[in-house]
Parts: C-alpha cells; sequence; structure tokens
C-alpha cells in the first residue's frame, strides 16, 4: 500500500524505512524532494531555494495546529515548551508564614531590686586582697522594658532545583513519508 507523501508516522525501528526518512529536521535539497517540498515548504526550516527542512519531532510530542475550545492557538511549525522548569515565586499561591512572639510584665521582673536590698557593684583589686563595694537600694526599682511588634524572619529553604514538566513517555521514532502518492486537496 502506497502512502501519501508528508504522512507522519511512529516506527518502532532504529533504521529509515526506503521512502522515508527520520523527522529530526534535516536540510534536504529541494530539486530532489520536489513534491515533499510543495506540501510542507519552509515551515520547518531552509532557505526555499536550494533546501527545505524536515519537521524536527526528536524529544518533542506532535500537536494539532489550530485552536481546540478553551484552548491556545498553535501555528503551524511552531514549537515551544521545555522539559523542566524552575519555579519562581510568581508561581506559586500567594501565601504567607506567621510568627507569635508572646511578651508579658510578669516576666520581666527579674532582677528587680527591693528597697534595703543590696546590690553588687565593681570592687578593686588591690595587690592580693579583693575590695568589693556594697550599695544599698533606697527604693523599690521596677525596671522600664518598652514592649513593640516584633518582626518574625523564616529562614530560606530549598536548593531551587528545576521541576520536570515531562508526562510519562516512550521513545519512538517519527519518520515522513519522501516518496509515494501525492495528496489531490478535497
Amino acid at each position: 500500500m502506497d502512502e501519501y507523501i508528508g504522512i507522519i508516522k511512529l516506527f518502532a525501528g532504529s533504521f529509515e524505512i526506503k521512502g522515508w526518512a527520520f523527522c529530526d529536521g534535516r536540510l534536504l535539497p529541494l530539486s530532489q524532494y520536489q513534491a515533499l517540498f510543495s506540501l510542507i515548504g519552509t515551515t520547518y526550516g531552509g532557505d526555499g531555494r536550494t533546501t527545505f527542512a524536515l519537521p524536527d519531532l526528536r524529544s518533542r510530542v506532535a500537536l494539532g495546529m489550530g485552536q481546540g475550545p478553551g484552548l491556545g492557538n498553535y501555528a503551524e511549525g511552531q514549537m515551544s515548551g521545555t522539559e523542566s522548569v524552575t519555579l519562581t515565586v510568581g508561581n506559586i499561591p500567594p501565601h504567607n508564614h506567621t510568627g507569635h512572639v508572646v511578651v508579658s510584665s510578669a516576666e520581666s521582673t527579674d532582677g528587680t531590686a527591693q528597697r534595703g536590698g543590696a546590690i553588687a557593684t565593681p570592687g578593686a583589686l588591690s595587690g592580693r586582697t579583693f575590695s568589693s563595694t556594697l550599695g544599698y537600694v533606697n527604693a523599690a526599682v521596677t525596671p522600664d522594658i518598652p514592649l513593640s511588634d516584633s518582626t518574625v524572619v523564616t529562614n530560606y529553604t530549598g536548593s531551587g532545583l528545576p521541576v520536570s514538566t515531562m508526562q510519562p513517555y516512550l521513545a519512538l521514532n517519527y519518520i515522513i513519508c519522501l516518496e509515494g502518492v501525492y495528496p489531490s486537496r478535497s
């Protein structure tokens, strides 16, 4: 059974079938493959005077051109996509990290000097004898500790490695028919 020139099929073999070529983006001489050139032109590359290119489907998935309901519009020969992506802040949903700091005045009274209590003051070393001075408090002292909002900073985490966007796959060869029946337009 003859195939139509320009038909692309999947082939499980590792060699090119006679009259077919791998869809590997190679340049072909226009003079030798005029029928195929008349169908695909320079959509996939080439200068259009002496060469034209085959579609390059290596490491790619074919996508129907045009626009389906609720989907993007894709032109013939358009290539896009990537095997992985590194997420940025713009890719993740809005969120925040909270922290809670509890401060109470009951916890801030350590070290309060009471009236009549002794307080330590610096002393002096003279020869081999240390003499300390001892002071006394004449009034109860309550520390004045100002309390205010506090900022809690979280540490960065993660490594920034790219995330795979590959669907499950099985690698096969796409082949295109170079010689066969010229398709008629309907």
